[in-house]
């Protein structure tokens, strides 16, 4: 008897226990809510872009013949004119002497041709001469005059290919790698270095057309010959630091890549240090206004199936799970799209302790600033 009395006063506590602790589970609970803020901000977008040096030329050979000396070294800075590479050149002197002295030939022959001319006119003046023999004389000159002009332009070559043995600078820059060494033989048009001026550089990204097309409503006025000249760009590095210097926004590429559906943009950096350099990776960061954003904190939301969502506050105090569109995002901060009206509320922290229907006291926050949402 006693052990059936025992077991009744178990089960009638346990019941009594079990209806108190529903009692608390269904008595709502204070939640801080919010109405989203409805201004003007701006957000900065991120496009992975290459590093093109101002200039970044390849110096290859116009002649054939052996480097008899390399005069630079490898990322050494040169002036434009410098003498960096100087070819076997003995043959190409030889050469030169040889037109010279056919030069010299042919103005003595022209000389001694226009002397036999003035005296056939003489003689033919006094009539001692047939005019077949003046005209003779008068087509001599001609061929010696001709001969003269190709003797003249075999000894200009002969100069052109001396000069070529030594190869200078096109521009002030910073060499390359040089891969043919001294004493290697060279064919005419072998590369032996290339030659990089990034005093400045060109950092090339691509946009979307819906980007383009918004970038160019934004800055129709600022469009000159193509050319887009007020925007600013930043910089950020491969090893995530930011560059120093701002960049500026110079002009667009006249076609979309029919296969991404890109467009190329230009940008230009001052890069007084050569920390930048041809060929290299970056991130180009744009700051793109939004008018009339509607934004909301990054916590008063969730994910459920890679889909975005809030709990709306509906007028009985009860809580709407509802789906929203943002394809902005903020330091803590969603700019929304679709999905949330400006007049609605919405829960502001504590998403993951309520769930669809529940019924909750909401706690207005009056002081919902883009300061405050920040914090």
């Amino acid at each position: 008897m006693m052990n059936k009395t025992t077991l009744l006063c178990c089960v009638c506590a346990m019941f009594i226990y079990a209806c108190s602790n529903k009692k608390n589970i269904e008595k709502p609970s204070i939640y801080k809510v919010l109405k989203p803020v409805v201004d003007d901000t701006l957000y900065t977008k991120e496009y992975v872009a290459q590093i093109h040096a101002l200039q970044n030329v390849e110096v290859r050979t116009h002649i054939k013949g052996f480097i008899e000396t390399i005069h630079v070294d490898e990322g050494q800075t040169v002036k434009k004119g410098q003498t960096l590479f100087s070819l076997g050149s003995r043959g190409y002197q030889q050469e030169l002497f040889k037109a010279k002295a056919q030069t010299k030939s042919a103005t003595a022959d022209l000389k001694l041709a226009e002397i036999e001319l003035l005296n056939a006119e003489k003689l033919l003046q006094k009539n001692v001469i047939a005019k077949t023999e003046y005209e003779f004389a008068v087509a001599k000159v001609e061929v010696m005059k001709a001969k003269l002009e190709q003797c003249q332009s075999e000894e200009a070559q002969a100069s052109l290919n001396l000069s070529y043995a030594e190869i200078k600078a096109p521009f002030d820059g910073v060499i390359n790698r040089i891969p043919n060494k001294t004493g290697s033989l060279v064919e005419e048009g072998t590369l032996l270095t290339s030659i990089s001026n990034t005093k400045e550089v060109y950092a090339y990204f691509n946009v979307s057309e819906k980007e383009y097309l918004d970038f160019a409503a934004e800055h129709i006025e600022d469009k000159i010959d193509d050319k887009y000249i007020k925007e600013g760009a930043s910089l950020l590095l491969a090893n995530g630091e930011p560059y120093r210097f701002k960049g500026v926004i110079e002009t667009a590429e006249s076609e979309f890549d029919p296969g991404t559906g890109n467009l190329a943009f230009r940008a230009k950096f001052y890069n007084p240090d050569a920390l930048l350099k041809h060929g290299g990776h970056a991130k180009v960061v744009i700051e793109r206004p939004v008018k009339r954003a509607m934004m909301i904190p990054q916590k008063s939301t969730f994910e459920l199936q890679d889909k975005l969502y809030v709990f709306v506050l509906r007028k009985d105090s009860t809580v709407e799970q509802r789906n929203i569109q943002s394809d902005i995002r903020l330091p803590h901060l969603f700019i929304v799209d679709a999905g949330l009206r400006k007049d609605e509320i919405i829960l502001f922290e504590g998403v993951q302790s309520v769930k669809e229907g529940d019924k909750i006291i909401p706690q207005l926050m009056k002081t919902a600033s883009l300061t405050f949402l920040n914090q």
